[in-house]
């Protein structure tokens, strides 16, 4: 039984008129794999401000007593806009509340946490970051997918998938260089496009893809394949957001160095495919 230590927030100290905003990276999803820091900020704040790419497992652990602000965006269907949740930021700490930002994965890497603590730093309000380890680093590892390897990729390139104004305007002569990993954020829905532009502008058809769903989590699956395939897999898989695409010759390695299985019936459901 886990054992709740004392609720040590600004609300329960009057004194204190001044708050502060903590922007916390949770991760991939396994709560293991949250640093000591945001454990302890999440037992600390009086209010966290939560994604949806935040586990429920993770919010398990935030103290019984601290105040939870969903605000959560999936495609289509935004809890809040992103300008929306700068203003309620500064409220609560202008509330002189202990404010727990917490996203998944690390908020600098597509996490927009740049732009919120423009918007705090804007109206004067105190802050602090706490990385988190990224999807691409969890994810890429439970899949057994080492995003370097010495014969493989020198380098490696993050994309997004999913741009704030909807289309797909990508780098693509520098997603198709060689000897480099490439990870795609965002682009489960985009994927047929991805493929697409990736063969145009010179990579091989049978280029090494995976599309690795809920990485880190109970709902863990790999689907990996070639670039003139990977799309037909992952219909057939049924994979749902959020998945994150890994493109490079290291995908070839998942099918020997895959080690993780989570022991609960979505264990049955992790595939490899290609």
């Amino acid at each position: 039984m886990r054992i709740q230590p004392p609720f040590i927030g600004n609300s329960r100290h009057p004194g204190h008129s001044r708050g502060e905003v903590f922007l916390a990276g949770a991760g991939p999803g396994d709560p293991d794999l949250l640093t000591l820091r945001a454990l302890r900020l999440m037992q600390e704040a009086d209010v966290v401000v939560y994604d949806a790419l935040v586990s429920e497992a993770i919010m398990a652990l935030v103290h019984r007593n601290a105040e939870r602000i969903y605000v959560g965006k999936k495609q289509g269907n935004h809890a809040l806009p992103q300008e929306a949740i700068n203003a309620l930021l500064i409220d609560l700490a202008r509330q002189g509340r202990k404010v727990l930002r917490l996203k998944g994965g690390d908020p600098f890497i597509f996490g927009r946490g740049g732009e919120e603590i423009e918007a705090l730093a804007a109206h004067g309000i105190p802050f602090q970051v706490i990385p988190g380890i990224s999807a691409a680093n969890g994810v890429s590892c439970y899949a057994g997918i080492p995003l370097t390897h010495r014969n493989h990729a020198q380098s490696v390139l993050y994309a997004t998938g999913h741009l704030c104004d909807g289309s797909l305007d990508l780098d693509w002569i520098a997603l198709t260089r060689p000897h480099q990993t490439v990870v795609i954020y965002m682009g489960l829905s985009a994927l047929p496009l991805i493929c697409e532009k990736l063969v145009e502008h010179g990579l091989p058809p049978a280029h090494p893809i995976a599309v690795v769903q809920q990485g880190t989590t109970p709902y863990h699956r790999v689907v990996s394949g070639v670039l003139s395939n990977i799309t037909e897999q992952a219909a057939a898989a049924a994979l749902r957001s959020p998945s994150l695409i890994i493109i490079g010759e290291v995908v070839q390695l998942h099918h020997d160095l895959a080690w993780f299985r989570h022991e609960s019936p979505a264990d049955m459901a992790i595939t490899a495919v290609g």
